[in-house]
This record gives C-alpha cells, structure tokens and sequence, in this order.
C-alpha cells in the first residue's frame, strides 16, 4: 500500500514542477514582451500624441 502511495506522490511532484516550470517561462516571456512593446511606445512617442 505504502509503495503505491509513494509513487502516486511523486508523481504528482512531477507534474506540479512540470507545469510550474511551464507557468514561470510563459511569465517571462510575456514580461520580456511587454517591455520591448513599451520601449517601442516610448520610441515613438511623438508619434502617438498628435
């Protein structure tokens, strides 16, 4: 019984450093997009405020 359990946990430690891994690199991958989309907004300030 203890065996079936050990594995279950683990297997759920997995996933969960799995999909934590995933959330963290979409998150900095949005970040570095949304600064790069700002720079280019300050950029072209003058533009934008006819």
């Amino acid at each position: 019984m203890n065996e079936k359990l050990y594995k279950a946990l683990g297997a759920s430690g997995v996933s969960n450093l799995v999909i934590g891994t995933c959330v963290l690199v979409t998150g900095v991958a949005s970040g570095i997009l949304l600064i790069i989309s700002g720079a280019r907004l300050l950029k072209h300030k003058s533009k934008v405020l006819l």
